[in-house]
């Protein structure tokens, strides 16, 4: 591996120790970007083609360099690859992923775009311009490799010194390092100092990037108006930066204009339309707003290219089903009978994919259930809700039957709500007022809020169930479970997620637990032993009153 002190702009990266993957199902093209990459120095090259063995290769091998090709005819694409390693956790910070493609439609790249790697390269390309482009990226991983080492080990604060110590103006990622900088003051709340940063930024050199985490920026200050503005801004000079129109329909659905976060992802899914989540957002708040066309179309995308991608799961499936059932309240009979056969149809095919799925039984039993009530006909909606609790009596984790329930309501997808600030951990010295009584209360108005969809709310409540009683186990089970399902589903906030869950976890350690508490801290142990992304999906156990 190059080492930082390769990073002047004059000296030559040695390349003799660096390990390469190179992935492409075109042996002649493997042929000439290996010999382009012996040109370089490199010496330990594997060069294989684009199939299902690759993943596995990854993960026995650290590789320093993955070149992947992404041909949307081959039966494994390179963005396949990417999304399977990212989602396994088996890419490295300090690793370099180029992808590279003969496609050049505005489709093909977003997708790329869209699946971030480190830089992208099209093909035909020449052996300067390889070499270029891995030499800026080596550059810049080298420059990061303390960083990135701080932050794997969960310590943002320390990595912020290190990078905070790395800059100065004369260094050749000056300005990547500032971006870096600015990412680890919001991760860790200080975004009044993130903001100085980013505007300085953005007003020298209009750096996209920089605009973009601006935005991010008031909105972690709660100024949802600034946030809207920079990101219109953003969108009128770079058309096709789908990153904002993402960020541009969260501050919509947050400031409760779902008509607008609907139409701002339909725009976005139109200029890329090959991104699973950004669909299934689109069918949430499709849904949400009742333009039920719309959700099924975004719903039945996503099971299409779900086919085909390491993202592949049940849920789709189950929001498709769901609007068949939202649309059946209001439909004639004959209507009624048509999504009944469509609903049965699909829910058969969701269970042919994934056969072993009991959650998935659950919910298809409840969808069901809920069908036939809605149409009527209760003695058979009574029917398939016992089935449905039977099944769930056999799950490891049971699911919350109720809340299942009232997901699948008219209003099926609650409205986001600004999320609080993490609820501060009081230290286990600190001697406090108790009042039991109050902590109780507490913590059953956060089982209420979070039944409703309310997740910052009953985070809120259950953190102030801690303050009026530090012994309440219970609801720090809660909040463990709600800050590690938060983590599971918020990227951006993932890091200081994670940390309140092992705070948590870390002081229930230490403490005298109930048989049924002990029981749930051990299955939270076993699901924070998992790469996030693994982890169910919906709720991580009953919440315990």
């Amino acid at each position: 591996m190059p080492l930082v002190s390769d990073l002047k702009l004059n000296r030559q990266i040695d390349y003799s120790d660096t390990s390469v993957l190179l992935v492409d199902s075109s042996g002649n093209m493997r042929a000439t970007v290996y010999y382009m990459l012996r040109e370089f120095g490199m010496h330990n090259i594997k060069a294989v083609t684009s199939n299902e063995r690759v993943i596995p290769l990854i993960s026995r091998n650290d590789y320093d360099i993955v070149l992947l090709s992404h041909n949307v005819r081959d039966s494994v694409t390179g963005i396949q690859i990417l999304e399977e390693a990212r989602y396994r956790g088996f890419i490295r910070p300090s690793s370099a992923w180029i992808c590279m493609t003969s496609d050049s439609s505005q489709e093909a790249i977003l997708q790329v775009i869209d699946s971030n790697p480190d830089d992208l390269l099209i093909k035909p390309f020449t052996m300067e311009e390889l070499k270029q482009r891995i030499d800026q990226v080596m550059r810049r991983k080298a420059a990061l490799r303390p960083v990135d080492l701080a932050v794997e080990a969960g310590s943002i604060g320390q990595a912020l010194k290190i990078c905070e110590n790395l800059i100065y103006r004369e260094h050749p990622e000056f300005d990547h390092l500032q971006i870096v900088r600015g990412s680890l003051l919001l991760q860790l709340g200080r975004f009044e100092d993130a903001r100085r940063l980013f505007e300085s930024i953005y007003r020298e050199n209009g750096e996209k990037e920089a605009g973009l985490y601006l935005a991010k920026t008031y909105i972690g200050m709660e100024d949802l108006s600034l946030a809207q503005e920079q990101l219109l801004r953003l969108i009128e000079r770079s058309p096709l930066m789908i990153a904002a129109y993402d960020l541009l329909a969260e501050v919509y659905e947050k400031q409760g204009d779902l008509g607008e976060a609907r139409e701002m992802l339909r725009e976005a899914t139109a200029k890329a339309p090959l991104a699973i989540p950004r669909q299934m957002k689109l069918g949430r708040v499709a849904t949400k707003t009742k333009v039920m066309e719309v959700a099924k179309s975004a719903y039945r995308r996503s099971i299409s290219l779900g086919k085909r991608s390491s993202l592949h799961s049940a849920e789709p499936y189950l929001c498709l089903a769901n609007v068949f059932m939202l649309e059946a309240k209001h439909s004639d009979e004959k209507t009624q009978y048509q999504l009944s056969r469509d609903m049965d149809v699909l829910l058969q095919r969701a269970k042919q994919s994934f056969p072993n799925d009991l959650g998935l039984e659950v919910r298809s039993n409840l969808i069901r259930s809920q069908f036939a009530e809605s149409t009527g006909d209760f003695s058979e909606g009574e029917r398939l809700l016992k089935e449905a609790i039977l099944v769930n009596d056999r799950l490891e984790m049971p699911l919350d039957l109720d809340r299942e329930v009232l997901a699948l309501s008219g209003d099926a997808v609650p409205m986001l709500e600004p999320e609080k600030a993490a609820v501060p951990v009081p230290e286990a010295g600190k001697k406090k007022a108790r009042d039991a009584q109050m902590s109780l209360k507490a913590n059953r108005l956060g089982i209420k809020h979070y039944m409703s969809g309310k997740v910052g709310a009953a985070i809120k409540s259950f953190g102030a169930a801690v303050e009026f009683d530090f012994t309440n186990f219970a609801a720090m089970l809660n909040l463990a479970q709600l800050f590690l399902e938060t983590a599971r589903d918020d990227e951006e906030r993932r890091e200081g997620r994670l940390k309140m869950v092992d705070r948590y976890l870390g002081l229930l350690r230490n403490g005298q637990l109930p048989d049924d508490q002990q029981r749930k801290l051990n299955v939270l142990e076993r699901f924070r032993k998992l790469p996030v992304k693994s982890l169910p999906h919906g709720p991580l156990g009953e919440l315990i009153k």
